[in-house]
């Protein structure tokens, strides 16, 4: 009996080491998976302050403009271009600094003080809508179609932190009325709630995706930095508010509209006004050339500057362009004191790199944009097959 249960010990003993054993390498085969695991999500899952900047499409413009009537054939095209925008984990973080198309960018010197990304997002949708209605008014002054500019709405583009509207009103928001006042323009309305004191109340109709809200909330004195004038305090939401307009030509056979999609921020102006006007006239201004540039306009066809220009170079690059028209240099005039953009420089600068045929135009305003086309022959007469022919861009 002594024995057996000896034996019976024994093999207990034995059991228990292979157990022991068996659960070793268990978790020697598991931890490197966990660590495996950690990494990747380290890696991937993990966002950084950054925002990564690279190359981005150049687009049809044409596809995006609807006339009710007009709008002939187009031998070439107008092409927008855009800078590719993403958040960035390490995996990007890293991939972006070694490369030479990527750039990196923190997110608190691209949003506006205090802006969240939602609220960066619906600004960069507002300037979209501010370019298209710009582009279409120049477009109509050069083609000579009288129009008038209508008032839609109120949206609200950023809410302050501890202010009356916070929680309350968000980006995006369409202020319809105050107190019974119609809410037509953004100045209008800054200008009524200053009228009042801080601690008065307010009532806010507004309306957010389909529904419609009506809230009563209390003025405050709006910071320093956003209230005052000439020392004087100013009364507010606490909401940076922007205005919605609708560009309203008295024939209405030539109402434009645009629909350019997801594409945001102001820099596509120029190109639409072009592609706009090609469309109001009876002459094709493309004359078979690809097209394609960027830059801001305003509504009597100024071209302002614009960031990422080298980007939207590779972009039009990729597409084949003929031509890019990119904005002027802005640089201090006497007595200014700022430091240089530089767009026409960078976008010849990248040119070169490519080595490409694309030929790129410095442009200050729309008309120098169409006196450069109206000096084009048209491409199948121009010497060779096109001025910038296929084999300029070879090796790019």
């Amino acid at each position: 009996m002594a024995d057996h249960t000896q034996g019976g010990a024994s093999g207990w003993n034995r059991n228990d080491k292979l157990r022991r054993r068996g659960n070793s390498a268990v978790r020697w085969y598991l931890a490197p998976v966990l660590v495996g695991v950690i990494v990747f999500c380290l890696l991937y899952f993990i966002p950084l302050p950054y925002y990564i900047y690279k190359p981005g499409s150049a687009e049809n413009v044409r596809p995006m403009i609807e006339i009710k009537q007009g709008g002939q054939p187009e031998s070439g095209s107008f092409m927008l271009t855009t800078v590719g925008v993403s958040d960035s984990n390490l995996i990007g973080y890293l991939y972006a600094k070694w490369s030479d198309i990527h750039e990196l960018r923190p997110k608190e010197e691209v949003h506006r003080k205090g802006e969240t990304d939602r609220e960066y997002n619906k600004r960069q949708e507002y300037n979209m809508t501010t370019s298209q209605s710009n582009a279409i008014q120049a477009a109509y002054k050069k083609a000579g179609v009288p129009y008038r500019i209508e008032n839609t709405g109120v949206i609200v583009l950023q809410v302050l932190q501890n202010m009356p509207a916070y929680k309350i009103l968000q980006a995006g928001d369409l202020i319809e009325d105050v107190d019974g006042h119609k809410a037509a323009a953004a100045s209008e309305l800054t200008a009524y709630l200053q009228s009042k004191a801080p601690g008065e109340e307010v009532r806010i109709t507004f309306r957010r995706g389909t529904e419609t809200r009506t809230e009563t909330l209390k003025l405050a004195e709006l910071p320093a930095d956003e209230g005052t004038q000439d020392g004087k305090p100013r009364s507010g939401l606490g909401v940076t508010i922007g205005t919605q307009q609708e560009v309203k030509p008295e024939d209405e056979a030539k109402q434009v509209t645009v629909k350019a999609g997801n594409i945001g921020g102001p820099s596509a102006g120029l190109m639409f006004s072009l592609e706009i006007y090609n469309q109001l006239v009876e002459e094709d201004i493309t004359k078979g050339y690809q097209i394609a540039g960027t830059g801001e306009i305003d509504s009597d066809g100024n071209v302002g500057v614009i960031g990422g220009i080298q980007f939207k170079v590779v972009a039009a690059h990729r597409q084949g362009a003929d031509i890019f028209f990119a904005p002027e240099d802005l640089l201090p005039g006497p007595g200014e004191a700022f430091k240089p953009i530089l767009n026409a420089t960078i976008a010849q600068e990248q040119a070169e790199k490519l080595k490409t045929g694309m030929k790129i135009v410095p442009v200050k305003t729309m008309d120098d944009a169409l006196e450069y086309l109206k000096s084009l022959p048209p491409k199948a007469e121009a010497s060779g097959k096109t001025a910038y022919s296929e084999p300029m861009r070879k090796g790019a």
